[in-house]
């Protein structure tokens, strides 16, 4: 870490990956909870000699380097401390007079998980938000599961092989494997020696019997309940955005699915995603064959594969979900990828949870690229022209989403404010700006994919916009809009007409407003046509003062908050910073919590920043306003 790198660590809140401490003679006790919550989530930095976070924190520094650095270091490798030796790496700067001691804690193998304190595994830390919390009883069961050496699906389990299977997925699978082109011939083989073959039945002793992975695949389901006594996928569609949907919008369309993963895997594609696919008529100039693809197939195709093959299927109590939006779709799933964020879009093969699972998919064309297939997601997603997915990795709830939003990325404000800037950059840039002017803060991998670039060349991007002066960087691997360019994008909004708010709070231009134009649906709306039925085109970014704020709000009398803007409300009774209201709020993905949550309670007028002028001040804070405090009231009657 460069001492600018420092300084720029300095300036933010405490978050996932950052923790300061005062430490000025010892090391505090709470520094090792730390220690831990980041070893066991994402990592962080963690850093003595200073005292508070964000706008407020004052460096006081180390008085006696030599004596706390040598002591924590000490500490983290004693047996009877800690679980396991987490190797820290540090660092000494030197601002001003003053000594500062930067350690930086990575995140600890899967195997290694949990580390905990004191030979007490119930003295386990997870990072959330700014905060080190400590693992409930089903938290530390999931570590340990996915600690062991062998893993779930290839564990076996005790049932008669001859009755535990359904003879249809079985004839499904066999015929679409000996279809494809590469695989060893098992035609002549038995249905067991089939399984065997595939590594899906194991011996113990002088019995041969079938693993998780072949219930779960191919189980009856007089079989498969037994091991899985949950959903595997519940479906559900809306017909609004997703915003509307928090106010209790309920689903007009279900469909739950509790078969074997071959017959869920079908119904996904037969009896769902059909449902809403798009069939365009095309001709093949070269075969004069019918294709009539859906052009989102391959992302929806491989997030869908995703969702059952890299599930966890130890955890009975947490179903994955598929939740379609006029606006975007989400696919969430239980279970974390096993890979760091900075590998989920590398190729080439990763650890993954259910290896024969995603072995016998991948062995009939699903799932074929090695790893979670997000590249292609990404792909296919921005061959569209839509805004790249959004992926969130949660290690602190061992969960993952994907989110396909349908909003175009090169939409014409955006463009139009690059023009302004008078920037020069390849369309790759272009794209990277584009995206970082749609989410708070955008990671080298991101960069690396919407440039269509890997590696150094990602490197090369982020710096380019860098020397532009229009990113600015903000932790290791990761960017966000330069200040002097947020302030630029109020002032267009203003002097273009781009935006009207009655506060003058603009928000990064390209993200969503509510179309005010007679004959609109009266829904937020990101196509900017008259429907605002959520399909893709150029967002509208201009809205008249009786137009309503996304996020369920109507400014002319606010009828409504989501769930997530009252606790916000409730909670800004005094000043609070973001990062405080999103862990208040238990929401961790910053661009969309400012995006859905905050700006629309601002525009609104119900609640205000306390440095207006500013926006991005490191020490913005919000708090609630008079009108906010007499809606509250009313709600209360």
């Amino acid at each position: 870490m460069t001492r600018d790198e420092l300084v720029e660590l300095l300036g933010a809140h405490e978050w996932r990956d950052v923790e300061f401490k005062e430490a000025r003679r010892a090391a505090p006790k709470d520094a090792y909870e730390t220690v831990a919550a980041f070893a066991n989530t994402e990592g962080g930095h963690l850093v003595f000699g200073v005292r508070g976070s964000g706008g407020d924190v004052e460096v006081v520094g180390v008085q006696d380097v030599d004596k706390v650095q040598g002591e924590f270091l000490n500490t983290l490798r004693q047996p009877r401390k800690f679980s396991v030796v987490v190797d820290v790496q540090e660092e000494l700067h030197r601002l001003g007079d003053l000594d500062v001691l930067v350690f930086y804690i990575p995140e600890v193998s899967r195997s290694q998980k949990p580390v905990y304190l004191n030979d007490d595994i119930r003295r386990a830390f997870v990072r959330t938000g700014g905060s080190d919390v400590r693992c409930s009883a089903s938290e530390r069961n999931r570590f340990l599961v996915d600690a062991a050496p062998e893993r779930y699906d290839g564990r076996s389990v005790e049932v008669d092989p001859a009755e535990a299977f359904d003879d249809e997925s079985l004839r499904w699978y066999r015929a679409v494997y000996e279809a494809k082109p590469g695989n060893r011939s098992h035609a002549e083989a038995s249905d067991l020696e089939f399984l065997a073959e595939m590594g899906l039945l194991v011996e113990q002793g002088e019995r041969r019997l079938p693993t998780h992975a072949a219930v779960l695949l191919f189980g009856a389901n007089r079989t498969l309940r037994q091991l899985l006594p949950r959903p595997v996928v519940d479906c559900q569609r809306y017909s609004t955005n997703r915003d509307a949907a928090y106010t209790g919008e309920r689903w007009f369309d279900r469909l739950v699915l509790e078969d074997n993963l071959v017959r869920t895997w079908r119904s996904l594609i037969e009896d769902w995603y059909q449902r809403f696919a798009e069939h365009p008529f095309r001709l093949d100039p070269q075969t004069m064959r019918r294709d009539d693809t859906p052009p989102d197939y391959l992302a929806f195709r491989e997030s869908m594969v995703n969702l059952i093959v890299h599930q966890d299927y130890a955890d009975p109590s947490r179903k994955a979900l598929i939740r379609r939006y006029a606006d975007q779709t989400v696919f969430w799933n239980p279970g974390d990828a096993f890979a760091q964020d900075a590998d989920l879009f590398e190729p080439g093969e990763k650890e993954v949870r259910n290896p024969r699972i995603v072995f016998a998919f991948r062995h009939i064309g699903l799932g074929e690229n090695a790893g979670w297939g997000l590249r292609d997601v990404f792909r296919n997603w921005q061959q569209l022209g839509n805004v790249p997915p959004r992926i969130d990795n949660d290690k602190r709830h061992k969960s993952f989403e994907i989110v396909l939003e349908r909003e175009q990325l090169m939409s014409e404000p955006r463009m139009a404010l690059r023009k302004a800037l008078g920037a020069t950059l390849t369309e790759p840039q272009a794209r990277v700006f584009a995206f970082a002017l749609w989410e708070d803060e955008v990671t080298l991998s991101q960069i690396g994919l919407v440039a269509g670039v890997s590696g150094d060349e990602a490197v090369g991007v982020a710096r380019h916009l860098v020397a532009q002066a229009l990113l600015r960087r903000v932790g290791q691997g990761r960017y966000a809009l330069a200040g002097h360019i947020r302030d630029h994008v109020a002032a267009l909004g203003r002097a273009e007409g781009l935006v009207a708010s009655s506060d003058g709070h603009t928000g990064v231009i390209g993200h969503p407003r509510v179309s005010g134009q007679p004959g609109g649906s009266g829904q937020p709306s990101r196509s900017g046509g008259p429907s605002g039925d959520g399909r893709p085109g150029g967002t509208r970014l201009v809205t008249d003062q009786a137009a309503a704020p996304e996020g369920g709000l109507v400014t002319a009398g606010v009828t409504n908050l989501t769930a997530h803007q009252k606790t916000i409300m409730i909670n800004c009774d005094a000043p609070r910073t973001r990062a405080e209201l999103m862990e208040r709020t238990g929401l961790n993905h910053r661009a969309f919590f400012r995006r859905k949550h905050l700006d629309p309670l601002v525009r609104a007028g119900l609640i205000r920043m306390t440095r207006p002028e500013e926006p991005t001040h490191p020490d913005q804070a919000y708090v609630v306003t008079e009108s906010g405090l007499a809606f509250l009231g009313e709600s209360k009657k």
